[in-house]
């Protein structure tokens, strides 16, 4: 059997399909909130596609609050008018991958929130988290050494310490697409990752000491080369 290989786009082109075909279903037979879509099996077969994509166009629709799954029940449409839905879902057709600007701006945005939360809200377990991660972005610099990741598993740890499921799962969906654009950019030169040593302890002394506003300026430091160097490429 052969191995088909999809790029990016082509998935995302059938992922697009799949939702449009769902909509008009909807719309063809009326469907209203709290009505049962068919299964992934039924839905693969008339939509002549493999059930992972159907599943991944589901999870999506899920995502946006569209459509609810329950386990062993089924997939159901969610409490929204059927205008509401066609135009959300439209919105949904529409959306491009965001270039590494957008996501420096989410994140910048997202970032100053969620580190004035944890200053307030933070747990010992929080802190422990953070200096772990601290700690490891400092060992892997001083030894020359590429640390992204540990970055930001840092900055996850923050939004983890906010208490907001929401703001955290944003920054839990946008982290992979950062890491790949910081490689691809070379973001995290020498100078700059020794630079961020000393600013993200300065960021969790603030956070560890309950200082919400310098917990956010120090962010705003943090975050200056970045945006500096973003607008510059």
């Amino acid at each position: 059997m052969k191995l088909e290989i999809l790029t990016k786009n082509e998935n995302q082109e059938i992922q697009n399909g799949i939702i449009s075909k769902i909509r008009d279903l909807i719309n063809y037979k009326n469907l209203e909130p709290g009505d049962k879509l068919p299964s992934e099996r039924m839905l693969s077969e008339k939509f002549e596609v493999s059930r992972t994509n159907v599943r991944e166009a589901i999870q999506k629709l899920e995502f946006y609050g569209l459509l609810k799954s329950k386990p062993q029940s089924g997939t159901f449409i969610a409490d929204i008018g059927q205008v509401a839905m066609n135009g959300m879902i439209e919105d949904i057709l529409r959306l491009e991958d965001p270039d590494f600007k957008s996501l420096v701006e989410t994140r910048i945005l997202l970032e100053l929130k969620t580190v004035r939360l944890a200053a307030t809200r933070r747990t010992e377990q929080d802190l422990t988290n953070m200096k772990e991660a601290l700690d490891a972005y400092s060992v892997k610099v001083e030894n020359g050494m590429d640390a992204v990741q540990e970055d930001l598993l840092f900055h996850l740890a923050i939004a983890k310490a906010s208490g907001n499921s929401t703001m955290n799962t944003f920054m839990l969906i946008i982290t992979p697409e950062i890491i790949t654009k910081f490689e691809e950019y070379h973001v995290c030169d020498k100078g700059m990752a020794f630079k961020g040593i000393q600013e993200h302890q300065d960021i969790f002394e603030a956070i560890k000491n309950q200082d919400p506003q310098l917990a956010k300026e120090k962010m705003k430091i943090h975050f200056k080369a970045l945006y500096q160097y973003c607008y510059n490429i």
